[in-house]
């Protein structure tokens, strides 16, 4: 295939042999590529968290372990 693909282009054996690399590859991942979906979820209509304040909440909730540990 890589010699009758040589002549018929005129190309070198290296640019043949990259081009049906290229042509397999691409196949293949036509073939086993699927789309990619990310799911979500609602978080409802109300939410009475404040992430601003994240930060703060985090520090807070570590030092009452900590303080639980001691």
């Amino acid at each position: 295939m890589t010699k009758r693909s040589m002549r018929e282009r005129g190309i070198s054996f290296r640019r043949s042999l990259t081009r049906m690399f290229r042509v397999g590859l691409a196949w293949a991942m036509r073939r086993f590529h699927r789309r990619f979906v990310q799911k979500s979820f609602s978080l409802g209509s109300e939410q009475y968290f404040r992430w601003d304040k994240a930060s703060s909440i985090a520090e807070a909730i570590e030092n009452d372990e900590v303080s639980r540990k001691l």
